[in-house]
């Protein structure tokens, strides 16, 4: 169920709050003067959100779901002695190759 309570009970009945917050795990939704002011949630709550948020992003940024598989493949190829390094020159040459059709 939805919590919302004007912003007054953080200050006046926040051992109820932390309850709900914390034992709940609920998000309480916070109002001043009728209208939505903030959401307070516990930490871990609002960690997995943005984890979740940003692990999404990439995932429709990138076209993968994992950052750290990606991360630990992309160093072992870097590693491995068969993959060809180039310096930055040759990557602008290579780029421009292709933009020219070449």
């Amino acid at each position: 169920m939805i919590n919302i309570r004007p912003v007054s009970d953080l200050r006046n009945k926040y051992p109820e709050i932390e309850t709900l917050v914390l034992k709940e795990d609920e998000p309480v939704y916070l109002t001043k003067n009728g209208y939505g002011s903030m959401v307070v949630m516990s930490l871990e709550k609002y960690s997995k959100l943005i984890n979740d948020f940003n692990e999404a992003i990439f995932e429709a940024r990138f076209g993968c779901e994992d950052l750290d598989k990606e991360l630990e493949k992309a160093t072992e190829e870097v590693n491995d002695s068969k993959t060809k390094l180039y310096t930055h020159e040759e990557m602008k040459k290579l780029a421009r190759e292709v933009l020219d059709g070449i």
